[in-house]
């Protein structure tokens, strides 16, 4: 038996994918959390688990945060992420920080299942789209795009404000000071050479970051 536990902010996509998990019969959701806080605490009391259900896009810290966390903390525990975010923005990310997996929520919900049981079984779990973003990273020569440099919490920052939220709006989805955002906003765009909101919109749009 795989025994998972999930951890999303939004119970409705957590109830989601316990719903698709409970079809398989191999497959136990063991514990929900909706943030690192309640992670941490069930982490405590859940006893072994298998497989961590994660989103990218939390409160407080990430789920790169969470992932940095516990690879530094060396647990057995694997890590599947399921994102909202196209492979194309946090995939290859994920998986350096410690993944096992990443899944698009937008895709199959039969993708999960059987993200689930691959990586239950200590193996890496990569969609077609993944491997070939893989294979080109490995084969072209390293001309990293500048927004590769940037920290995760940057890149966050970027999409959010190319995504059209304002500086207030992020600071409380990210569960940080309006200060904070700030200078990630500002390290940002001097990252990218760029001087304003707009530019840094056009250079989301151009490099695939958010739709247009």
């Amino acid at each position: 038996m795989i025994k998972v536990i999930l951890c999303d902010d939004h119970a409705l996509i957590r109830r989601g994918i316990r719903d698709t998990l409970s079809d398989a019969p191999d497959i136990q959701v063991v514990g929900e959390a909706g943030d690192y806080g309640e992670l941490r605490t069930l982490l405590r009391t859940a006893g072994e688990v298998d497989v961590l259900v994660l989103d990218i896009n939390m409160p407080g810290r990430s789920g790169l945060d969470v992932l940095h966390v516990l690879k530094d903390e060396g647990t057995t525990m694997r890590v599947l992420v399921v994102s909202m975010y196209p492979e194309d923005q946090y995939a290859i990310r994920a998986l350096r920080a410690g993944a096992y997996g990443y899944v698009n929520k937008g895709g199959d919900p039969g993708l999960i299942v059987t993200a689930v049981r691959t990586v239950g079984q200590g193996r890496k779990y990569v969609t077609p789209e993944i491997a070939q973003m893989l294979v080109e990273s490995l084969t072209t020569p390293t001309s990293e795009a500048a927004h590769e440099k940037l920290s995760d919490r940057e890149l966050q920052t970027l999409v959010m404000i190319a995504s059209g939220k304002r500086l207030s709006d992020i600071a409380d989805e990210l569960t940080l000071s309006p200060k904070t955002v700030s200078v990630y906003r500002a390290r940002v765009l001097e990252k990218l050479g760029l001087s304003n909101n707009s530019e840094l919109t056009v250079y989301a749009i151009r490099n695939g970051l958010v739709g247009e």
